[in-house]
Parts: C-alpha cells; structure tokens; sequence
C-alpha cells in the first residue's frame, strides 16, 4: 500500500527553463543558444547538484568559456535567479493539500544546489512537505540508486510503500529500480490525479 508521495521540484512544483530566465534578463535572441550550451548542459551544473562544486567556481568555469558581455548574465542566473518569482505547476499545490489531507506522508527529492533550502518555503505546496532530501547535502545524484536509500533511510521509509513523481524518465526508471512505484509527471496534473487513483491514491480526478 502506498502511503508515501516524493516530488521532484523542477518542472514538477515549479518550471525551471532556461528560456525564462533569458526572458526575464532580456538576454538577446543570438546569445541563448550558447549560454543554454555552457551553462546548462555542462559538467558543472551537475557539479554544484551535487554538491562538488559551489556557486563561485561554476561562474569562474562558465565565464572563462563565455564572451565578457554574457559575464552578467552568468551571475544573475548562478546567483540570483532565485530571488525572482518562482512559477509555480498550476494544480500541484492543491493536490499536495489533498494528499496530506489524505494521510499521506509528503517528500521532496531533488537534484539542486544547496540554495534550495532557501527559496523552498516560497514554493507553494511547501508547507505541507513531512521532508526534503536535496542532492547537493548528499553528494548523490538521481538516478543513482544511493540517492533513493539515502532517502529511504533519513526519513525511515518503506520503498514499497512509496510513489515518486518526477518529469525524468530516466529518474522515474531509477526510483523504480530503488524499490518505489514511479510516475513520470508530463505537466499535465489531471492526468497525474489519474495515475495517482489507478496505483491506489484516492486523490480527486
């Protein structure tokens, strides 16, 4: 019996795009491609998730492969990209209310900096969260099956009674392999209420 539900964050409680942030700084057309390549596809944004690397030595590694005019850009989105209004998923922090009206334990596992912990409680839904485990205090990584114990463990979990919701097949993959059931989120939460009532979660459809 499931009696557990773990979030992901991004694309799951809140959009996380590269695409906004260049529209909110204004970044030109001719310079996304570029920045979206070094910044958000590269080794050290997976560094500083998991903790290998902190927010100083990620704009010192991406500056030094940029054009001095993109320099700003790259501090405001390692450093201050959070201070901006987060966008909420539409629907999730309802359904989150009802899970935990429910009975249902409540968690979050996330691939993110340590600067999670500061913004959280800004994200709506949050204050119904029983727990949070963030990559980056752990050194480990979703997929890797270390990441899912480590969870299982702090917050003395069942893996059989747990359901993880994430937008990653690849993560969702992972989490089974753990032990959980799994639900790939397609930023669609009518039909997340659905899977949710198929595996045994009587959430509103």
């Amino acid at each position: 019996m499931i009696r557990n539900i773990v979030f992901d964050m991004g694309q799951v409680l809140i959009y996380f795009h590269p695409e906004m942030f260049f529209d909110r700084m204004g970044v030109p057309q001719a310079d996304r491609p570029i920045l979206e390549r070094e910044m958000f596809r590269s080794v050290e944004w997976t560094q500083t998730d998991r903790g290998t690397l902190d927010e100083a030595g990620a704009v010192e590694a991406f500056c030094a492969r940029l054009p001095e005019r993109l320099h700003g850009y790259v501090h405001t989105m390692v450093r201050d990209w959070w201070k901006e209004p987060l966008l909420p998923v539409p629907g999730m922090a309802e359904l989150i209310a009802e899970l935990k009206e429910l009975g249902y334990g409540v968690y979050l596992l996330s691939n993110a900096s340590s600067r999670l912990h500061e913004y959280f409680p800004r994200i709506p839904g949050s204050e119904y969260f029983d727990g949070k485990l963030v990559s980056a205090d752990w050194k480990q990584l979703k997929p890797e099956r270390e990441i899912f114990q480590t969870l299982f463990r702090e917050f003395g979990l069942k893996p059989e009674e747990c359901l993880f919701v994430d937008d990653l097949p690849q993560n969702v993959e992972g989490a089974r392999f753990s032990g959980m059931s799994g639900i790939i989120f397609r930023d669609d939460v009518p039909r997340l209420r659905r899977e949710l009532n198929a595996a045994g979660v009587p959430v509103k459809v």
